[in-house]
């Protein structure tokens, strides 16, 4: 039967999972001539393409780059200087340099030391939801994008005036990272917005090491690793990957989140009346339809995967969504089972590249999420329909139309 994948279609973009399910079943190692890669949506496949350093590298922005024509590479020119420095698009040994240094800021017990902060922007959000009244509103513009935004900033010690300006600066980054290729402008947007954020960081560093404190960016420019140390573009560079994957990432975990509550009255009545087993509720949310639909890779060396041999030089697409549904991994995959253990989903990726900020976006969706269906008990569907990002990578809602109802305190 022939099968395909099909990201451009709006009903795909709403539910992708048929289709992955028809490549899982039929055609799992899949060769898309449109999008000129392959497709994996088998978990073993999907596991070996983002753990396997010695098949697979992470840099599809490197290739990208030596292959563009003028005028596209000196309009990205700027935007490169930064994003080809982000620990996610970094091979060995630059990567386990960076990362490990990275890591000295990331420590359980300093995440642990950030949930009054994250309590406190939840309540603020959630009373301005109520003091916006019942109508009709937008969630993502209301809480599920402000709150990792604001928490990622909080901890960074980034002024919150600047919050607009910086999803304003991701928004562009992201329609060159993760959108369909036929957004106008999409190379100059890039290097705006990578241009104000970097600017905006190298005045903070600046700032932090003449008056260091106990914040995130202080942290990254105090660790040490032996006499190694974060270059000043390497600071810049990684400053704006946590700022950009701190807030993206979540966001579109909360939305999803609660769009799969609100269309699931069975499992709402079980994450309300059962707070305890609100951790593995989010691995749930995290696996059933989860905030990164895919993550990409170029093939480093020539090898098979199902019997298909991938070049040197390919893409590939590991379609993370498909393998967290593979039936060979999970009893009943198409249900959403907020107790569901064990649940070894790939959303944060796998080995080297395990996602840094995973503890992070867990502990806001724990605060959160409880905390919304506990304030507003009513919370519905609106009228107007979701509104899916068209992106290949990112998985998530750019607008959640819902009515509060009632508020309680």
């Amino acid at each position: 039967m022939p099968v395909g994948y099909t990201p451009s279609d709006p009903a795909v973009r709403a539910d992708p999972y048929r289709q992955l399910a028809t490549l899982r079943q039929h055609d799992p190692v899949h060769w898309s001539p449109a999008l000129k890669s392959w497709i994996l949506t088998r978990y073993d496949d999907v596991a070996r393409a983002l753990s396997s350093a010695e098949e697979m590298s992470p840099d599809r922005l490197t290739p990208f780059y030596a292959s563009l024509p003028e005028p596209g590479r000196s309009t990205l020119a700027e935007a490169m200087r930064y994003l080809s420095l982000w620990i996610v698009f970094r091979d060995p040994p630059g990567h386990t340099r960076v990362r490990a240094l990275v890591a000295k800021a990331f420590l359980p017990g300093t995440i642990n030391g950030w949930r009054p902060a994250i309590e406190d922007l939840t309540e603020r959000l959630l009373n301005d939801l109520s003091a916006a009244g019942p109508n009709e509103t937008d969630l993502v513009g209301a809480l599920t994008m402000q709150l990792p935004a604001r928490v990622i900033m909080h901890v960074m010690n980034v002024p919150e005036r600047y919050l607009h300006d910086i999803k304003a600066w991701s928004d562009d980054i992201m329609s060159f990272l993760f959108s369909a290729r036929g957004i106008p402008d999409k190379y100059e947007r890039a290097r705006r917005g990578a241009v104000a954020m970097s600017a905006l960081f190298r005045g903070l560093i600046e700032e932090r090491r003449r008056m260091p404190g106990d914040d995130l960016l202080s942290l990254l420019i105090a660790a040490r690793d032996a006499d190694d140390r974060l270059t000043e573009d390497e600071l810049v560079a990684t400053s704006m990957l946590l700022l950009f994957a701190g807030h993206e990432t979540t966001t579109n975990l909360l939305s999803n989140a609660t769009l799969m509550l609100l269309r699931n009255p069975e499992a709402r009545a079980r994450f309300v009346a059962e707070p305890d087993t609100a951790g593995t509720a989010i691995e749930e949310f995290l696996r059933y339809d989860g905030p990164s639909n895919s993550m990409s890779r170029v093939v480093r060396v020539t090898h098979e995967i199902g019997g298909r041999q991938l070049r040197q030089g390919d893409r590939v697409f590991a379609m993370i969504n498909a393998a967290n549904r593979d039936p060979a991994y999970f009893q009943n995959p198409e249900s959403l089972d907020l107790g569901r253990q064990p649940n070894r989903h790939l959303t944060f990726g796998q080995g080297a590249h395990f996602c840094i900020g995973a503890q992070l976006a867990r502990l806001e969706a724990r605060i959160a999420l409880p905390r919304l269906f506990e304030r507003f008990p009513d919370l519905a569907l609106g009228n107007a329909p979701p509104v899916w990002h068209d992106s290949l990578i990112a998985r998530g809602l750019s607008c959640l139309p819902v009515i509060p109802g009632h508020a309680r305190r």
